[in-house]
């Protein structure tokens, strides 16, 4: 008899558990960062009634405490070939494509997550995906020695491959290899305190560019930051030092709104750990390295290409005005030309809507369902006529500049580099193995099913009468 097969839905929420208990042992503080979230969206959740509505009426008040996302860097183009087939098994896939080397961060990257409305709501783990480039170092002598460290490691294990490889053969996997499955994964993503390079070639990796080090220099993509989800990151911000957690200076992305757009994200500084590195006499030698951070993340509306132009548009002219120190010394005034800046911006949902900024789920409301139409009728006239609701789509990605705020906020005040803007995401999905999904049209079509739905119930119901 063939053994059933378990849902990656099921593979993914076992994964992003084990994660989180991992990184809560590795990590303490991570531990305190979820005490501190559960109690301000406890709190939100009691002082908006209506939003602890909304989110029970589209299946998403459950999903909140569960949700995280986690980052990782990787080192080779067959790392991340290896890596999309693990997260398939995952029911995970690779959307958007992001080009950090604008921001001064030698890497591109995607966001490995569930697609689709049912896997999302099981569980939205993501995974934003980075592969270092090497081609933007610019000694030739440091860029071919790394490239050599790089492809002397092997990042999974023996298991981890074979698993994955049952799972494309079989179709997936049983309830016991999917547990184990989840233990041999969870391998790549541990941390490792002994180096792969000794301290001189640490130093010089240092020396162009510390997330080249923190890539190059390891047995592993060790996780560097899992992040949880908040109804409010203004409040986390201002409780963090009263959790012993210093927070970054300044929150990256959109300002305080009451309808959240985007993504908006903020973190406390990377931790300095012990590790060792080689020595010529074969030994070891102590030193350390700063690479895992805590990050806390606030999730708002999906927006349209013309919503997302108006929001790029809105960041770059008050970045023009002030742009954030790295120190935070001009946090406040950046904060200031931010709120100022995006007054441009419609802050109610009836608004967006209507300018097509962002996209919606549809659903009938309780007259909705009571009412059988005779006729076709406008959208906009069912909505005004109480018949259909809408309910803001939640943006399930990230933002490249906002993700290189948060790498920066890490590298210490002095430690930015600059790169020349090199995106090339056909690059990207050759090493990759497969297209990236595009965001928008994913969007579009989650918004279209959900108005779709609503318009054939209504039609079926008059046909049937």
């Amino acid at each position: 008899m063939t053994p059933a097969i378990v849902s990656p839905c099921e593979i993914r929420a076992a994964f992003s558990a084990a994660m989180s208990a991992m990184y809560r042992e590795e990590v303490p503080a991570y531990g305190t960062l979820m005490e501190l979230v559960a109690k301000v969206n406890d709190e939100t959740l009691q002082a908006r009634p209506e939003l602890k509505s909304r989110l029970e009426a589209t299946d998403s008040l459950d999903r909140i405490s569960e949700e995280r996302h986690g980052a990782i860097r990787l080192g080779t183009a067959a790392e991340l070939a290896m890596m999309r087939r693990v997260f398939a098994v995952m029911g995970m896939y690779p959307v958007g494509y992001y080009d950090l080397s604008t921001a001064g961060v030698p890497v591109h990257s995607t966001a490995f997550r569930p697609v689709g409305e049912v896997a999302l709501k099981r569980n939205p783990f993501r995974v934003f995906t980075s592969l270092l480039r090497l081609d933007l170092i610019a000694d030739e002598a440091l860029r071919e020695e790394a490239a050599r460290v790089l492809s002397e490691r092997q990042i999974f294990t023996e298991f981890a491959i074979a698993l994955t490889q049952k799972a494309e053969r079989e179709g997936g996997l049983s309830p016991a290899d999917g547990k184990r499955f989840v233990t041999e994964v969870l391998e790549t993503f541990r941390w490792h305190d002994k180096a792969n390079v000794d301290a001189d070639m640490y130093h010089r990796l240092h020396d162009a560019h510390r997330l080249i080090a923190d890539v190059v220099s390891f047995k592993g993509p060790h996780i560097n930051h899992l992040t949880p989800r908040t109804l409010d990151i203004d409040r986390v911000q201002a409780l963090m030092p009263e959790y012993a957690i210093a927070p970054k200076a300044v929150v990256e992305g959109p300002p305080t709104r009451e309808c959240p757009v985007l993504l908006r994200q903020t973190s406390f500084k990377a931790l300095e750990e012990s590790v060792s590195f080689k020595d010529s006499s074969g030994g070891w030698q102590a030193g350390s390295h700063t690479a895992r951070f805590g990050e806390i993340e606030q999730r708002g509306i999906a927006l349209t290409p013309k919503g997302r132009a108006l929001y790029d548009q809105l960041l770059d002219e008050s970045r023009k005005v002030v742009r954030p120190a790295a120190d935070g010394s001009n946090a406040r005034a950046y904060e200031s030309a931010l709120a100022q800046t995006f007054e441009a911006f419609p802050d109610n949902w009836a608004a967006i809507r209507e300018d097509e900024l962002g996209y919606f789920s549809y659903s009938l409301t309780e007259k909705g369902r009571a009412t059988t139409l005779t006729a076709p009728v406008d959208v906009d006239r069912l909505i005004a006529d109480g018949l259909i609701q809408f309910d803001p789509i939640v943006y399930e990605d990230f933002l490249p500049v906002s993700a290189a705020g948060i790498f920066q906020s890490n590298l210490g005040d002095g430690d930015q580099q600059d790169f020349v803007a090199s995106p090339n995401q056909q690059r990207f999905e050759t090493d990759l193995g497969v297209k990236v999904l595009n965001e928008f049209d994913h969007y579009a079509g989650m918004e279209k099913s959900s108005l779709d739905e609503c318009l054939n119930t209504l039609s079926k119901r008059a046909a049937a009468e």
